[in-house]
């Protein structure tokens, strides 16, 4: 176990070396050019310089990479063009408040998904089955920023029960766990759920379904093992891909919030990548972009490594 926990790790170090040089790349092939949005328009050749100097954009593009990397392997991502502030303390201010969502998102997503996709497995081909598989392909195919407008129009301008945008009273970002904050999390985390919930529920309808036709299936009924232990049995086997892909739904919600946080204005990292983008704040869209892909393939080891100690047949395998 320790000898594939080392291995993963191994195999992570060259992925984010990847990763770190294909978000360096990305960003600078756009058009455009960064200090266009901090100088005035009859800035001094000598002002550009200078600006270009402090921000590092004089200097080749490998020997950027390498400093911009080095850098942040010290916890500095530099300084935001936009703002001027480190862009280290933006992202993780965004990312404290995108991963609450997200979390919050892929727990009411797995559990529900769990729960549509044993049910449709257990009891397939019934009405039951065609409901729940109904509700799955809904919560994949229906664009989630559309749904995140009608909830808003029907929760807080029709009804007035939920606030419509922000993460607190009166715009503030300083979270707190109470009524007034929790309410403004309730619809930007349903309308984020509905795409995992959708994801998870067909996985695990068909791990229920492949399990429950399984030969050891019919051996446990054969000797008289009730509903209970069955169903034990199918949750051991399919926990793992449920797992799996439960982890690779908050990989994707961290990074993949852009159109949702930008409908309900929330503090996360989607909103922050979307000002970036438009402000052409290359410091700024770097460093979130980074932030999100570690996450993301660090998320990948850490369910990998879980998923091996629930079923030892992957470290054997």
């Amino acid at each position: 176990m320790l000898s594939f926990m080392f291995q993963r790790v191994l195999y992570t170090l060259p992925i984010m070396f990847g990763v770190a040089l294909v978000c360096f790349a990305l960003v600078h092939l756009a058009p455009g050019d960064p200090l266009v949005s901090i100088m005035p328009p009859d800035a001094s050749q000598e002002l550009q310089q200078q600006l270009m100097e402090i921000y590092g954009f004089n200097k080749s593009y490998p020997e950027q990479f390498f400093r911009w990397g080095w850098r942040a392997l010290q916890g500095d991502l530099g300084t935001s063009i936009a703002s001027g502030r480190p862009v280290t303390s933006e992202v993780m201010r965004a990312v404290h408040n995108t991963f609450r969502l997200a979390a919050i998102a892929t727990l009411i997503g797995f559990i529900f998904g769990c729960l549509f996709g044993f049910v449709a497995g257990y009891f397939q081909n019934s009405w039951v089955d065609k409901a729940a598989s109904l509700t799955s392909v809904l919560g994949v195919s229906v664009p989630h920023y559309w749904l995140g407008m009608v909830l808003v129009i029907i929760f807080s301008s029709l009804l007035m029960w939920l606030p419509p945008n922000g993460a607190g009273p009166g715009g503030s970002s300083d979270w707190q766990w109470n009524w007034e904050h929790i309410k403004h999390l309730v619809l930007p985390a349903i309308t984020m759920s509905v795409i995992p919930m959708g994801i998870i529920s067909r996985t695990v309808r068909a791990l229920v379904a492949e399990i429950l036709s399984q030969e050891f299936i019919v051996g446990l009924k054969a000797k008289g093992l009730t509903n209970i232990g069955i169903f034990m049995h199918v949750v051991k086997n399919a926990a793992p891909t449920a797992l799996a892909v439960m982890g690779l739904q908050l990989g994707y919600l961290l990074g993949g919030s852009i159109l949702i946080e930008t409908v309900f204005s929330w503090p996360g990292t989607g909103f922050l990548l979307n000002s970036a983008i438009f402000q052409r704040d290359l410091p700024l869209l770097q460093g979130t972009i980074l932030v999100l892909a570690t996450f993301f393939v660090v998320l990948n080891m850490i369910v990998d490594i879980i998923q091996t100690m629930l079923d030892p047949r992957i470290a054997r395998g």
